[in-house]
């Protein structure tokens, strides 16, 4: 089992310095180049200033899904947009939120075809909730393309850099050498799939979990049963509890 090196009362970003933020051994050199690079410095400089001015981050630790899930034991790549903006909520990984915090409802549409899919009962409330900690610890990389929020504002470091570091993650795995499940959820999970080969891996797609768009046409999400031949792939359980 990875440790988690993440598990911090804190709810909000505290630092700007991605030494405060380690990672699996196995994605250092790439999340080292990235930092290195004029894209990267670029992004820390902003967070910098934005931290400077007061301004409320989440998550805590916006590398979290790299420390949980080492590149060697990624089995499913599931694809989130942004982190949820909202105080608490955040914890590092797509989709999932803090225990203890009320399900967004997403992640409940979520729940709900896992277990018309799997059979697998709802998670325990307030432990471990909505929290998917458990599936990031079984080899499912659990990857917003961006990385860090600013609270109740949705989408507001969309373009600041994260997705060139994300967009990096996302080829690595493409280029390794075990197959992987990628469950793309939704338009913008599924604008990465030139980055996937199709060929070589398993790409699952239909719409958002929103209630928007879970049980629209044509690729409803809700009766998708990613979650069964996502398990027959790749054996990973997706257990809650």
């Amino acid at each position: 089992m990875t440790p988690d090196l993440f598990a911090t009362p804190s709810s909000q970003l505290q630092s700007a310095n991605p030494g405060d933020w380690p990672v699996a051994p196995g994605w250092q050199a790439l999340v080292d180049g990235f930092f290195a690079s004029p894209t990267g410095t670029q992004l820390l400089a902003f967070l910098q200033r934005r931290l400077a001015a007061g301004t409320v981050i989440f998550p805590p630790a916006p590398l979290r899904a790299l420390a949980l899930t080492p590149p060697e034991v990624v089995r499913v790549v599931i694809l989130g947009q942004d982190p949820y903006h909202g105080r608490g909520q955040a914890e590092g990984l797509a989709f999932s939120v803090a225990p203890g915090v009320a399900l967004p409802p997403s992640l409940r549409n979520i729940f709900k075809e896992l277990q018309r899919d799997l059979g697998q009962p709802l998670p325990t409330f307030p432990v471990p909730g909505g929290s998917l900690v458990r599936w990031a610890r079984q080899g499912v990389l659990l990857l917003n393309t961006c990385l860090t929020v600013e609270e109740g504002r949705p989408a507001s470091h969309a373009g600041k850099g994260w997705e060139v570091l994300t967009d990096a993650i996302i080829s690595a795995v493409s280029a390794g050498t075990e197959p992987v499940v990628f469950m793309l959820w939704g338009a913008h999970a599924q604008s990465k799939r030139p980055l996937i080969d199709a060929a070589r891996h398993r790409v699952l797609c239909a719409n958002h979990p929103s209630p928007l768009s879970a049980l629209r046409p044509p690729l409803p999400f809700m009766g998708c049963g990613h979650f069964s031949q996502a398990r027959d792939w790749s054996q990973v359980s997706f257990a809650t509890a």
